[in-house]
This record gives structure tokens, sequence and C-alpha cells, in this order.
């Protein structure tokens, strides 16, 4: 992956992997108090697996490499999260299968199919309080400003802050949400008070691929 744009995709995995990683004690935090407290656990798991595998990792596509990681992650990480997280990176790469090089508009398509793939494997959708509130909006958002060019002064790092903002504000938004997917839906209105642990995961992870863009080399 030598261009700048294939070259991105490498980052933002690189840095969700490396975060999911950093973050495990933070995300199982936020898991346990309505959930079983195994998020930040299960995702840490498969993470650190593909950052060990990163060098051997097939680069020939983005579709390709986004298959790598989806086995990773599909193999690795228990619970819920595995097969979620595995199906979102398939669907990623499929929306791309024919793609050399990948545009902002393919950027969108990828995480769109993300979002259907998780809507489809768990059952779920927005306003369920799940990932996918912090997901979509991110998505929107991203979409808008590739649109009308919002951000591009600062270019991709731009766009990174502008996706990360999203997905904070639609993370801390789950906060009055009844759950109605998962464990935290067992717990009813318990459920209401505290913010969704998979989509606060979302929004730390966006926040450092913002927060790192532009240090890059």
């Amino acid at each position: 992956m030598s261009s700048t744009t294939t070259s991105d995709l490498e980052f933002v995995v690189r840095t969700v992997a490396r975060t999911a990683v950093d973050k495990e004690r933070e995300f199982s935090e936020l898991d346990a108090v309505v959930g079983d407290g195994d998020l930040g656990y299960s995702l840490a798991r498969g993470f650190e697996i593909v950052l060990a595998d990163w060098d051997s990792l097939d680069r020939g596509s983005p579709s390709a490499f986004l298959k790598q990681v989806a086995l990773v992650i599909s193999k690795r990480v228990g619970g819920t999260s595995g097969p979620l997280w595995g199906t979102a990176f398939l669907r990623a790469a499929g929306a791309v299968s024919d793609r050399s090089d990948l545009s902002g508009e393919d950027a969108v398509a990828m995480l769109r199919a993300a979002a259907e793939g998780i809507k489809a494997r768990g059952k779920s959708d927005l306003g369920d309080k799940t990932l996918l509130d912090a997901l979509i909006p991110m998505t929107d958002a991203l979409e808008k400003a590739t649109k009308t060019g919002e951000g591009p002064a600062a270019g991709g790092a731009g766009l990174a802050r502008v996706v990360a903002s999203a997905a904070r504000a639609a993370a801390e938004a789950t906060t009055p949400m009844r759950a109605r997917r998962g464990r935290p839906s067992y717990t009813g209105e318990r459920s209401i008070g505290s913010p969704d642990a998979g989509a606060m995961a979302v929004a730390i992870m966006a926040e450092r691929v913002a927060d790192e863009w532009a240090e890059r080399t």
C-alpha cells in the first residue's frame, strides 16, 4: 500500500488496534456499568494479535488487507464483539473489493458496509444503544464533509477531527437511551444514565486517530 489514501487505511486500522490494547481497562470499566465487563478484554486480545502479525498481513489490495484483519478478529475476539467486529471488517473489505487505491467516498462506503454488517449480525439498528449509535453518525459526518469540503484546509487531519467530534457527541447522546440489544438490555431501566460502552469505544478510537493524524511522517 504505497499511495496516500491506502496508507491512511493502514494508519487508521493500526491506531484502532493500538487503542483497543491500550484502553483495555477503560473499555471494560465502561462495559461493567450495565454489561458483563468483558469488552476491553475481548477487543484487546484480538487486536493485539493484529499488531503482532502486522508485518505479515496481506497488502496486495485494501480489500485483502481488511479481510486479513477480519479473520484475526473473528478468530481471536471472544463474546459478541468478535462476530460483530469481524463482520464489520469483512463487509468493509467487500465494499472496496475492486479498488487498488481509495478515495474519501470509499472510506464512507467501507464504514456504511461495516455498519450494515453489524446491523445484520447483531439484529440491531440506530437507537438501540449500541456501537452503531456512534458509528453511523460519524459516517454521516464524514460523508457530509467529503461532499461539502468541510475541513479540507487541514486535509485528512481535518476530516479525522470532524469524524471524531461527531462520534464523541453521538456516543455521549446514548446516555439517556434504554438499551435494546445485548447484555445491557437485560438490565432494563438501569441501562439509562450511562453511555453505551461500544459507542464510547468507537468515539475514543476515532479521537485517537484524529489526535495522531497530524503527527504522521
